[in-house]
């Protein structure tokens, strides 16, 4: 059976039947809008467009994949607050011969996904349209904390991360390639598995800003440096590849769209290492959390420090400029 035969509130009807109800839910899907309890007052929204073809292709990625993927880059922006992620809004926009078994696969993993955090989908709609187009709202609590923005960095601050890096850039690549091993990788490109409780943690343990790395740890650490009016300066000695992408970067080899001579020099490593090492500085779509914490925090074992903030602008990596591209960008 297919969406079409299914009509738009069969297919409504079908998808939610799969979604549990949240303890925060006041008014739940099936009205014209749901209502939520806010305690704290306040409420962090963000959103994000997921678009077949660009975000996902559905010969690489299971329907339950994509929809643990939409749910997790919404969510990592809610926990790059410094909130507790609380509800998802979802907008699905579907040919009409899309099977109604993979409409409700994809609900699964969104729900799966929202579970880890305890979040619910609450509403949204849906829609014909040639391709598969997913936008998605993430709504979350603050719990009483000020909100950790961008703008916080100071001089003297540390740079720190939470979470893997290059992990899903590398997944990417593999498949690019015709490979689906090491399987770990490709599982993180299909399914990222963002670190929400760090974003709470780091608020509580006085992060002055906080970003969600979803287009490159060198890009989105320069939207904070911007913000902030510093320089930030990455130290590569303090990202170790591990064993899964120096063996991705060794089947690839060290030259391709993934990595550019220009980048493994400016990384200062060479052949397969420097690969894995510039997964690390631009790959997008692990969504770690980076944040800055005054110098001096002490800081739990899942918080890696990987640089420091200093006077002047932008970004720079063992103190040079990074020569490259510092992440993604869908216009260029």
């Amino acid at each position: 059976m297919t969406v079409g035969d299914l009509g738009e509130f069969g297919l409504i009807a079908a998808i939610t039947a799969q979604l549990p109800r949240g303890g925060r839910t006041v008014v739940g899907v099936g009205d014209d809008a749901a209502v939520l309890a806010a305690p704290d007052g306040r409420v962090v929204a963000t959103m994000d467009l997921l678009v077949e073809a660009r975000h996902f292709r559905r010969d690489w990625s299971a329907p339950a994949d994509i929809g643990g993927k939409a749910a997790a880059r919404n969510l990592a922006d809610v926990a790059a607050m410094g909130a507790t992620p609380v509800a998802l809004l979802v907008g699905l926009a579907a040919p009409g011969d899309l099977p109604v078994a993979w409409a409700q696969d994809f609900v699964s993993g969104m729900a799966a996904e929202c579970a880890r955090t305890g979040a619910t989908v609450v509403g949204g709609d849906v829609s014909s349209a040639d391709a598969i187009m997913l936008a998605v709202t993430a709504l979350g609590d603050l719990a009483g904390r000020e909100p950790v923005t961008r703008a916080g960095a100071r001089p003297g601050d540390l740079l720190a991360v939470a979470g893997v890096l290059g992990h899903a850039a590398a997944g990417l690549a593999l498949l690019g390639a015709g490979l689906d091993e090491p399987e770990a990788l490709v599982a993180a490109y299909r399914w990222p598995r963002p670190p929400y409780h760090a974003g709470p943690e780091a608020a509580a343990l006085g992060a002055t800003s906080m970003i969600d790395v979803s287009d490159g740890l060198v890009a989105d650490v320069g939207h904070v440096a911007q913000a902030s009016g510093v320089l930030i300066d990455i130290d590569t000695a303090r990202l170790e590849p591990g064993d899964d992408l120096l063996a991705a970067a060794a089947r690839l080899g060290a030259s391709g769209p993934a990595g550019p001579a220009e980048r493994a020099e400016s990384a200062g490593q060479g052949g397969g290492p420097a690969r894995a090492l510039v997964w690390m500085l631009t790959g997008g779509e692990d969504h770690a959390l980076a944040a800055t914490f005054p110098p001096g925090a002490t800081l739990p074992a899942r918080w890696q420090v990987i640089g420091r903030v200093t006077e002047g602008q932008g970004v720079s990596v063992n103190g040079r400029p990074f020569r490259g591209r510092p992440g993604w960008d869908h216009f260029i």
